[in-house]
């Protein structure tokens, strides 16, 4: 049985050292920065793995679905991009607390657009999976189309980098 899905915002911090070892790691801020950085968190081989979600836009309504890349609702909603998965830990994100509605408009639209992704994402949830251990699979066996590995982040590296970062944070302090 799989779990209901969280949406979860990635430390920029975190983002930021995973990006100087492989630079398929997406950037998170800059224009975009007042937006978080969000996407579902999940479970691979007993770890936990952020892939990140994308907004809506008009490209992805043209776009098919792709080992690497799931249409959140056709397309409507976003997109899953699951080639830039990164291994996390409890202390590299947050929990996005979608209990309370913000009171500015804009922030309002983009609300609702996570609630809506958030409850395709559970609805769809046993194909969301399969699709990231299909991926995260052929990849560690080195099975996957090169055009498709070239998208992908280096999985077992950033695995590695991710215990290094939590055991030298978790010495910090």
């Amino acid at each position: 049985m799989v779990n209901n899905f969280y949406l979860v915002k990635v430390s920029t911090d975190y983002c930021n050292y995973l990006r100087k070892i492989d630079n398929k790691v997406t950037y998170n801020e800059g224009k975009k920065e007042l937006r978080p950085f969000v996407g579902v968190l999940l479970k691979i081989k007993g770890l936990e793995y952020f892939a990140p979600l994308s907004s809506p836009k008009a490209k992805h309504l043209k776009m098919k679905n792709t080992l690497d890349f799931m249409k959140i609702n056709h397309g409507t909603l976003g997109v899953i991009n699951f080639n830039n998965m990164i291994p996390v830990n409890k202390n590299n994100y947050v929990l996005l607390d979608l209990n309370k509605i913000p009171q500015d408009s804009q922030e309002q639209i983009y609300y609702y657009l996570l609630l809506a992704q958030l409850s395709w994402l559970n609805a769809n949830k046993i194909q969301v999976v399969a699709k990231a251990q299909k991926l995260y699979n052929l990849y560690i066996n080195g099975k996957l189309f090169v055009k498709i590995k070239d998208r992908c982040c280096n999985f077992p590296l950033l695995e590695e980098k991710c215990k290094e970062y939590n055991l030298v944070g978790a010495s910090s302090n």
